[in-house]
Parts: C-alpha cells; structure tokens; sequence
C-alpha cells in the first residue's frame, strides 16, 4: 500500500478504496496523535460535503474519536474553510472534513485541520499514518465514563456565513451575480452570504442529492454557469466546487478568470490599497506564465512552491505573506482564513469590482494568459510518481523540454489525490502545445499500463 495521504489528505473511492473502517481508524489515530499532548479530553469537530457516502464515513469517524476518549462535535454539510474556521473560533483541538473536492461523487476524502484551522503537516500525517499501519500500537482504548461522546451542532453554518458576512467591507447592492454550487457544500452559505450583502443572486446547481455533487457543474465545469450569466446579463459568475475551498470566475462576457486572475486582480488591488504584505503573492509551479510576467510589471513579487494549497500555506506562512494560491482557484487570504476559501476569494473579488467601478472583464486585462494544454494520463495510483523511471518517458520528457525551452515550459507531475500523471505545456502555438501534450500523456498511459 502506497503512502494513505495525499496532497489533500486522503482520497479514494468510498466503501472500496476508503472504507468505514479506514475511517473509523483515522480517527481513532488522528484524535490521539493531534491531543496526545493535551491533559484535558480532547474535541474534534467533523463536517462534510453533501456526498451520499459523507455519512457513512462522518460517523466512522467519529466513532473512531469517541473510541480513544475524545469529544466529537458534527457539523453536518459545512464548506471545508468554514470547518477550519470554527475550529479556530472555538478552540477545539483539531477539525476534520470529510470531502473529496471536485471529484466524482463516487469518490471521498478525510482531511485535517489543526486547533489554529491549518492543514496539517507531512511529519504529522506520517505519524497518523504510522500508527494505522501499525494497529494502534500502543494505544489505550478506553472504557466506562472515559468513552468519547458526540454533540451536533447543525445550526454553526449560521456562523460561517456571520463571519463571512463581515470578513470583507463590501455592497453587493446593484450586482448581479450567478453563483454556481456545484451540488454541493456551498448550497447554502454562499447564496445567503452574498444575498445579506445585498447582491441579487441567481444561483443554481443547489439541490444536492447526494449522487450530483460536481456532474457537469461547479468550478471545474463552468459551461452551464457562462450560458447563465450571459442570459441573464449578470456582472459576473462565481463558481465554487464540492467543497467550496476553490473559486472560478466568469466575466460579464463569459469569459472564465482563473486563479491566477483573481489573484492579479485583488493582488494589485491589496497593493495598491498598502495591505499586500511584503508585496508578495505566493503561487505554484502550475500558474501561467503572464502571471509571473504581470507581476515584474506591477513589481508584485511571485513566490513559487510545489503544487498544492498546502504548500503555497507553508510558504505564506513562513515568508510572512497574506495572498496565495493556485490557478485552480485554491486561493488563501491569510488575514481571513486559514485555507482556501471560495466564498472570501469572491468577495475580496467584489470589492475590488465595487470600489474600482469596473467590469470584470477591464480589471482581468491585467495579465495576458499565455496557451497552456493540460493533459491527464490515467495511471494506476502506486506507479504514478515512478514515471521517470520508465527510459522512454524520460527521453520525451526530455526531448520536449529541449524543444520548448526558451519559448515556453514543459511540466510533468503525479496528482496529489487522483490515479494520474498531469502533463503540462506552455508555449506561443496553441495546436503544436496541444498535440505535444496528448501525444506525451498517451506514451505514459500506454507505458505505465
């Protein structure tokens, strides 16, 4: 078995590769790993997104809490930044969402939050990790009044929305706004959100059955999102994912603004207003390069790390930066919450519309994206980073770096949380990058199979 956690946390299809089990003994490691230092009984609050395995695997999860003497507190259907946020707020010991993201309703996930609403670190996932493998060595498993007991607490997504509501000083009075939920976690707090700020909001993809959440809608399926805002003749569309952790964005044309963009747009705006600290936004290796451009000219410094939320988390932190994130719409400001938050992301967004007077469209003309082909290769998951190893992807790997170099870049990397290998090309020529990429990501299905 390869290594349980990925970049955001763990992954699998739920009921085969992520069972109640697994569940269950996550939480029995995660409640004792995370409180091991504490003297007091430990609490741990559990949310989901609206998949129809998130209650099988919530409550598998929570038993495994209560089985080692901690406290659970259930949140029901809550956007992953608002679990991390009411960790923080009421000082539980660690937060956990039961999530896969933008996956396939079939799939789900755990993640971990700390007691301050941060991801948690690699060393502490391997210890979780360790102590799952090596069946709860070690482990006291109590008995009598010592059991873990849970407590439900439904009503908190009131308080996300509270928060969110006076997160960001803006009137949406006069903007009209699509918003796209994706079926799924942001059903709720991010229509009443906006609507309290005073927007008039079109929303759709809110009735989550428990088998729709992401088909054909949300952050990584915005067709249906672009046809709504030009038939209504919105001012923008928001579209969130399963989770609500990622924001996609189209303009009043149906223009898709990615991460990147929005993080150009309020990047300069923060800037400007003096509140960009050390004038630096932290990226990925994934993001365009105009945005790396954009930012010599406004003399924003770009930070570069690996992909995945987490790590552009570690490096803000650690350089003392306020704005990060992904062009997958990840974006993290640091002064609101503790990870990516698609609700905070659109309203910082907002303003910038609001307080500046312009569309979406003038203030995106900020960066000029360059063509990018991303390509999947469907790789089984325990080979997935053993792609270099294999001589005839390393020679075209090669060959095509040789070919872009100067012009463009040439990106290969496994997925933190899906069975793939993405292959990346930037470069001037849109069909060559395009037919480059397919013809690279087929030698690795077919060599890696």
């Amino acid at each position: 078995m390869g290594r349980l956690f990925g970049t955001d946390g763990v992954r699998g299809v739920a009921n085969d590769e992520l069972t109640p089990k697994l569940a269950m003994q996550l939480g029995q490691a995660g409640a004792y790993i995370l409180s091991k230092e504490n003297k007091h009984k430990p609490t741990i609050m559990v949310g989901c997104d609206t998949r129809l395995s998130g209650d099988m695997l919530a409550n598998a999860m929570m038993a495994g809490i209560c089985s080692v003497g901690a406290n659970a507190i259930y949140l029901g259907v809550l956007p992953t930044p608002a679990v991390a946020y009411l960790a923080r707020k009421y000082n539980v010991d660690a937060g956990v969402v039961i999530s896969a993201s933008h996956n396939p309703m079939e799939f789900n996930g755990i993640k971990f939050f700390d007691g301050n609403g941060f991801k948690l670190p690699d060393e502490v996932e391997d210890q979780i990790e360790e102590l799952i493998r090596n069946d709860m060595k070690d482990v006291v498993f109590p008995t009598g009044d010592k059991i873990g007991r849970v407590k439900y607490r439904l009503e908190a997504k009131e308080e996300y929305v509270n928060f969110a509501v006076h997160a960001v000083d803006v009137d949406l009075n006069g903007l009209k706004i699509v918003v796209d939920c994706a079926e799924g976690a942001a059903f709720y707090t991010s229509i009443e959100a906006l609507n309290e700020l005073g927007a008039d909001v079109t929303a759709i993809h809110t009735a989550p059955d428990g088998t729709n959440i992401n088909e054909n809608c949300g952050s990584t399926h915005i067709k249906d999102l672009q046809t709504h805002v030009m038939m209504e003749q919105a001012d923008l569309g928001l579209a969130f994912d399963g989770d609500a952790d990622r924001l996609i964005v189209v303009d009043e044309n149906g223009k898709v603004v990615d991460g990147d963009v929005v993080m150009a747009i309020v990047g300069n705006y923060m800037k400007e207003q003096g509140k960009l600290k050390k004038d630096t936004i932290v990226a990925t290796v994934m993001s365009n390069l105009g945005f790396f451009i954009m930012g010599k000219e406004k003399g924003i410094h770009i930070e570069q790390t690996k992909v995945g939320d987490r790590y552009v988390l570690e490096r803000m932190k650690e350089i003392g930066a306020n704005l990060g994130g992904e062009n997958s719409g990840h974006l993290i400001f640091l002064d609101d919450n503790t990870t990516g938050d698609g609700l905070i992301s659109a309203l910082h967004l907002l303003e910038v519309v609001v307080k500046t007077g312009k569309r979406v469209s003038e203030l995106a003309s900020i960066m000029t994206i360059l063509p990018q082909s991303l390509v999947n290769a469907h790789v089984p998951n325990p080979v997935k980073d053993k792609y270099l190893e294999y001589p005839e992807i390393k020679k075209a790997i090669e060959e095509l770096e040789g070919k872009f170099a100067g012009e463009g870049r040439v990106l290969i990397r496994p997925s933190g949380t899906e069975p793939m290998v993405r292959v990346m090309i930037e470069g001037k020529d849109q069909k060559v990058i395009e037919e480059e990429a397919g013809k690279l990501a087929k030698l690795i299905e077919e060599t890696m199979n």
